[in-house]
């Protein structure tokens, strides 16, 4: 059997063999704590083995179950277990010995231990009102929240009307297991590449939900009942029987080989949790929180069995449309554990609730008593914090160790004479200059610049100067602040200078021949200005860093783009991650926006964002003539990211229930101790995945909780904690671990362990991992679920489409072997998978294909009073295609519009407004905007797709004879490319590796 190195291999950064799906049984070494105190850790992993010069995107952690991370003693509190001593929320002011600044009380946000569940229930109305979102695609949860977040006082939140409590048990009824049932063995005669053909019908199931465990009274473990509000009426068991049948299409195998059609004509949906419907209303919207696993597996060594990886993937910043504010002096926290009170604890009476993720009981606080929302005495379990998977506590002041920031904004300017030639500063001050009204904030906003090429120029923005003062810096040996103040200024105060400033820029360096460029020295001075508030700087870059401190020399040979061995993923200097350290300790997050025809180590650049929790953008052979769709793209990009929600000064931190444990973190940010990711800032497109194991077996649980808790600054310097509860059933059975597999959220854990194995091993190494994730799954799914072994290539329903996405995923420009990809767009494609929310993620390695020249208003959607066109999404292999259609392919970041060779006349006119074929221009990038019923149907659903992400893709419009033809026909997936298998020559691949 392949052995799946993704899993197992210990030398590779984060996989150790205590990674969920490994082979041997370890537990993860409970190790000393493995550094002092305070000191930073350089080498970016935080794994206790021999990683420690290994510049890596993941930061793993082997965490000793309890020992705490500095050299503190341990507290006892009570009964409880032993907790870690509290960790530092705003940990603007930690002192660089790790300890708390003199005369600080320790906050109380982080006594924090992972707990373990057994099972406990909302005994309270179960009027949900956060949106259930695991069935529905849609990103607005229903509207029965009320949306105003903004003034403080009492309760923001719509009143529900409580339901009887729950009674025993968390998961539907189970009906015995159907034996699989054997597959219809017709084989057609054909051989070769061609399917058998299949009705079209069997597309679209998916079961929505699944066989549990046997109801049972609960019980818990010190013997306490679940306590019942005898008002209530006790007769609520009634579990929905509908959709058995499609369970037990969850449990059937597929053949691979045999079903053609298995991909959904409409986007995946999450699979469901299999718990009460009760319990499953009040559970966490999935595009917030999801995992790989809906069912968990009980112990280790069944996770280690079934071969897939047990993780969390988060959007915990995501804009929402309603989400209930909760403004209280009492915060409710687990005494022992600190885990917010949620849906998913239980009130054992009135008085009492046990917390669900270590299980102690805690008492009720009398101000908790009362419902500001139903303005009822002596219902906690109706409470808004009782009823909502997801809230937002405004913080008192013991969640702050210094007072909020101001929002403050630095923009870093490169304006070497290659910087001036691409034009990229007109653009950016331009769009600065529409949206400085835009910019979150309050009356505190700072602003500031600074510019460089082979010197620094700083801007004194000083009130009562008739225009900007421009002060030059040329020693960037030992790069200083030319004067203390007045280079960061209020923008309301100074916002005509500021504008003068914004408009004069963009000319002051045509004449420049100054080649050179100091980015390490500018950034040097970029930190030292914002380190006395902390805040955000935004650094333009078009070239490789020349002088100075963090000088780079070009790495990439054109012939040897894609020779596995010699790729240079891994930074060539650590000077740009040690300088986003220090940024990270002084809450200064920095975004790289790079601009650039040439190569310009984005390995190397690129840490200076990922361990200060910024974003990279990269906007290849940006040009404002020669490349002017580049210039739409960065006016939308720059547009969002100046004008989109930002929390600072960031701290989060993922609770889990006892026996579970976190061992490695996926994102941009710093793991500041064991299990505290440092965000200086945080913003709503950021993307973050965890791996998990199971320490200790979940014995006695009929469910799991997950908690994240996101502590910021609001732009309007209040301090509020975003909370996210999911909860899961844990079950017993290998077939029943497969069937609540997350085969999306699989994929996406995946990209980012072989992001981690491309670094620390080799990209060839990666690869192979990924297919023996595969490999693995399918052969434990043969060898210990199949009760009657078949021909063929079978999987398990949920896993239908594991194959595709990572083939798909081989074919992605991260993992892609073959010569076309250049170093730096693929170094950007891995930034991305580290840091994009897995829906992004997922339409970025597997696109959507639709046929747009026939859309109807059939099953349209109907918004704000247009109708957006759903067509069906085709599978991406050119037998799909015809040449008389025209078809839309949306693959995230780019949006190719292929028309067909004979595609219909009236296509042609109504929509691309061009007499024929032929006088269709080779570069079109827009669609007119023309008054016929086809062009509105295609622009609105165009439209539409863009409005769903935060970047702007650029509409490429291809012909037969069409340069970029190429580009559209590698996204094909299913298709053989010059470097690449085929989906059937794939599947024939495993199958051959399976059945060994």
């Amino acid at each position: 059997m392949a052995e799946n190195m993704l899993m197992h291999s210990s030398d590779g950064q984060g996989y150790s063999p205590s990674v969920p799906g490994s082979y041997s049984h370890q537990m993860p070494a409970k190790v000393p704590p493995h550094q002092a105190s305070g000191q930073y850790n350089y080498s970016g992993s935080q794994n206790v083995s021999q990683l420690n010069n290994f510049q890596g995107p993941g930061q793993t952690l082997n965490r000793p179950p309890v020992a705490p991370f500095s050299g503190s003693p341990v507290q006892q509190t009570g009964p409880g277990p032993q907790v870690l001593p509290p960790a530092l929320p705003n940990s603007a002011a930690i002192s660089s010995a790790g300890g708390f600044p003199p005369g600080a009380s320790p906050p109380v946000l982080s006594n924090w231990q992972y707990g373990q569940t057994p099972v406990s229930q909302p005994g309270g109305s179960q009027t949900s009102h956060l949106a259930q979102g695991t069935g529905t695609g849609s990103a607005q949860p229903p509207s029965s929240l009320s949306g105003n977040t903004n003034p403080p006082g009492s309760y923001q939140y719509a009143a529900s009307p409580g339901g009887p409590p729950l009674q025993n048990s968390y998961m539907k009824p189970a009906t015995p297991h159907p034996s699989p049932a054997p597959p219809n063995l017709k084989m057609n005669r054909s051989v070769g590449y061609s399917y058998p053909a299949l009705p079209p019908g069997y597309q679209n199931t998916s079961p929505p939900g699944a066989p549990g465990v046997q109801t049972s009274a609960l019980q818990y473990p010190d013997g306490s009942k679940h306590f019942h509000q005898p008002a209530l009426g006790t007769n609520h068991l009634t579990a929905s029987m509908a959709g058995l049948n499609l369970q037990q299409e969850g449990l059937k195998p597929v053949n691979l080989l045999q079903e053609r059609n298995i991909l959904p004509t409409t986007l995946l949906k999450p699979p469901v949790p299999n718990l009460h419907e009760e319990i499953q209303k009040l559970n966490c919207n999935p595009e917030l929180f999801r995992c790989t696993l809906t069912n968990i597996p009980q112990t280790q060594a069944l996770l280690n069995k079934a071969k897939l990886p047990l993780g969390l993937l988060l959007h915990p910043f995501k804009d929402l449309s309603q989400l209930p504010v909760v403004t209280s002096s009492t915060i409710v926290r687990c005494r022992s554990c600190r885990t917010y009170i949620n849906p998913f604890v239980s009130f054992l009476d009135q008085r009492r609730w046990k917390c669900n993720l270590c299980y102690r009981v805690n008492d009720v606080p009398e101000e908790f008593m009362y419902n500001p929302v139903t303005r009822v005495y002596g219902e906690p379990h109706k409470r808004p914090e009782v009823q909502n998977a997801t809230i937002e506590f405004m913080a008192p002041s013991e969640y702050m160790l210094r007072p909020p920031q101001p929002p403050v904004y630095l923009f870093v300017f490169d304006v070497s004479h290659n910087a001036i030639e691409t034009g990229y500063l007109n653009t950016v001050c331009q769009t600065l200059l529409d949206n400085l009204d835009l910019l979150p904030g309050n009356t505190r906003t700072k602003i500031g610049f600074i510019t460089f090429d082979s010197t620094i120029h700083f801007y004194s923005l000083q009130e009562g100067l008739s225009q900007p003062q421009m002060l030059i810096v040329s020693d960037i040996e030992d790069v200083f602040i030319p004067m203390p103040e007045n280079l960061l200024v209020n923008l309301n105060e100074n916002k005509e200078l500021i504008q003068d400033l914004l408009k004069t820029l963009p000319q002051m360096f045509t004449k420049s021949l100054e080649t050179q460029s100091a980015l390490g020295p500018a950034l040097q001075a970029a930190f030292k200005l914002m380190s006395p508030t902390g805040g955000r700087i935004s650094v333009f870059q078009t070239q490789l860093p020349s002088v100075g401190m963090g000088a780079l020399k070009s790495r990439e040979e054109p012939n040897q783009r894609a020779t596995a061995k010699d790729i240079h993923l891994t930074p060539s200097t650590d000077f740009y991650k040690k300088l986003a350290l220090d940024c990270s300790g002084q809450q200064v997050a920095v975004d790289l926006f790079l601009l650039s025809g040439q190569y310009s180590d984005l390995a190397s650049l690129g840490c200076i964002s990922r361990y200060s929790a910024g974003s990279v953008y990269y906007y290849q052979s940006y040009h404002h003539k020669h490349n002017p769709v580049q210039v739409e793209k960065l006016q939308k990009e720059l547009k969002r990211y100046l004008t989109r929600k930002i929390g600072f000064e960031a701290v989060m931190r993922i609770r889990c229930t006892k026996g579970l444990s976190i061992h490695t973190f996926h994102g941009n940010f710093f793991v500041r101790s064991t299990d505290l990711l440092s965000l200086p800032n945080v913003n709503p497109d950021a993307g973050y995945a965890v791996q998990m194991s199971v320490e200790e077996s979940l014995t006695d649980m009929q469910v799991v909780s997950f908690q994240s808790a996101l502590l910021y600054t609001s732009s309007k310097g209040e301090r509020r904690i975003r909370v996210h509860t999911m909860c899961l059933p844990v079950v017993t059975t290998l077939s029943d671990v497969y069937l609540g597999a997350d085969v999306q959220a699989i994929t996406g854990l995946l990209a980012n362990m072989a992001v981690d194995r491309s670094v620390s091993a080799t990209l060839s190494d990666a690869r192979d991992a990924l297919v023996n994730a595969v490999i693995d799954s399918l052969s434990a799914y043969r060898s210990s679920v199949l009760s009657i072994q078949q021909p063929g290539l079978m999987a398990p329903h949920s896993l239908r489409l594991f194959p595709l996405y990572v083939l798909a995923l081989l074919k992605q420009k991260a993992f892609q072997t073959g010569t076309t990809a250049r170093l730096d767009e693929r170094i950007f494609t891995m930034c991305q998978v580290k840091n994009q929310p897995l829906v992004y993620l997922m339409l970025m390695t597997h696109p959507s294909l639709y046929r747009v020249d026939n859309l109807t208003d059939e099953g349209a959607l109907n918004i704000n009073d247009r109708t957006i066109p759903q067509p069906p999404i085709l599978q991406l292999s050119v037998e799909k295609l015809s040449r008389d259609g025209a078809y839309l392919m949306d693959a995230g970041s780019v949006m190719f519009l292929w028309i067909g060779k004979n595609c219909g006349q009236n296509f042609i006119s109504q929509v691309l407004g061009v007499p024929n074929y032929g006088s269709i221009p080779q570069n079109m990038t827009h669609l007119p905007e023309l008054e016929t019923a086809e062009s509105i149907r295609t622009i609105s659903f165009i439209s539409w797709l863009r409005e769903q992400r935060p970047f702007f893709p650029i509409l490429y419009i291809v012909k037969d004879d069409s340069p970029l033809k190429s580009s559209f026909l590698q996204n094909m997936i299913e298709d053989r490319t010059e470097s690449a298998l085929s989906y059937y020559e794939f599947l024939l691949h495993i199958q051959q590796q399976v059945n060994k």
